[in-house]
């Protein structure tokens, strides 16, 4: 008798477990269908388009081919936009590519219509339905106003088509599943307040992705109390690095700098973008868009430091390049 109510309970258990896994195989990801317009093509949008995707936003980070032998990974010739398959040694969760998004129609995207192009920066849905790999910080994006992401997608429409046939991202098991619960539908976004210092800074912090690299993440998940205080850590196969802490810490952080000390810093690196930066090692390798943030204005720049030095200070050391030499 208890050996039959044993096995029956153990039969309802398997059956349950088959039912809620099933369940999570076969679910969708949330999602809003596409917008049906078309980007008008002005010059003064395709400029602000580029401006996002390569200082602020820096798209280039991810989508484009990189010199990384170099300080700050200058964009290779010709391989903007054309999409870059992560190294093992990022130890991502599977085959994580970045897509080739130029307005190629083969190995592009474009055969995408612009409203494609703005769910999946803003809600992380590919053209086909799948969620994609939150590495692609849509859950940043998703506050980006409407005005800045048809920027985006008028500037991404400008680039030079670039053939360049890559494997699809394949994602392990359990994150595979996991993830299809990062997409949410975006809605509209307002344009942001140029003269509220504050918000236009937690602005540009945000589609900036300043929070994505300078949190702790585990799991997936930010580390809880951690917030933009590094420590997330980056392995390539042209170096280590961790990202630093940016809280106002007085000890650890931002806390003794002032705010022309915070705009001086990046402008040190103006030249190389210029001019070219030079060779460097793993000592002095670096994943921070210290080229594309030396582009900002001041004032752009001043308003994303009033935004960090308003959030909670985090007491936590950083060595940003462990077990190489002071550069």
């Amino acid at each position: 008798m208890w050996k039959r109510i044993l096995g029956l309970t153990l039969l309802l258990v398997i059956v349950g477990v088959a039912a809620v896994f099933g369940r999570l195989y076969t679910r969708k990801p949330a999602t809003a269908p596409p917008l049906a317009i078309k980007i008008e093509m002005t010059p003064e949008r395709i400029e602000r388009g580029r401006y996002i995707f390569q200082f602020i936003s820096d798209c280039d980070g991810c989508h484009s081919e990189r010199d990384l032998r170099r300080f700050g990974g200058p964009v290779a010739p010709n391989g903007r936009g054309k999409g870059v398959a992560f190294p093992p040694e990022m130890g991502l969760p599977g085959l994580v590519v970045a897509s080739n998004i130029t307005p190629d129609r083969e190995t592009g995207i474009g055969e995408w219509t612009d409203g494609e192009k703005i769910r999946a920066i803003r809600e992380g849905i590919g053209r086909d339905g799948r969620a994609l790999f939150p590495m692609m910080p849509y859950g940043m994006y998703k506050h980006m106003s409407d005005e800045d992401v048809y920027a985006v997608v008028a500037y991404m429409n400008s680039l030079a088509p670039v053939r360049n046939p890559l494997p699809k991202t394949r994602i392990d098991f359990p994150v595979s599943l996991l993830m299809k619960s990062a997409p949410q539908p975006a809605g509209s976004a307002p344009s942001p307040n140029l003269e509220d210092k504050l918000k236009y800074g937690e602005y540009l912090v945000t589609i900036g992705g300043c929070i994505v690299c300078h949190t702790k993440m585990e799991r997936g998940q930010p580390v809880p109390g951690m917030r933009l205080a590094g420590g997330q850590e980056f392995r390539t196969p042209f170096g280590v690095v961790i990202s630093a802490n940016i809280t106002p810490d007085v000890e650890t952080g931002l806390g003794r700098w002032t705010e022309r000390q915070f705009i001086d810093k990046f402008y040190e690196y103006r030249e190389y973008a210029e001019k070219g930066s030079p060779p460097v090692g793993p000592e002095g390798f670096t994943l921070m868009p210290w080229l594309g943030f030396s582009q900002l204005s001041q004032e752009e720049l001043g308003a994303i430091f009033t935004y960090l030095k308003s959030q909670p200070a985090v007491r936590k050391a950083v060595e940003t390049h462990p077990g190489q030499p002071k550069t």
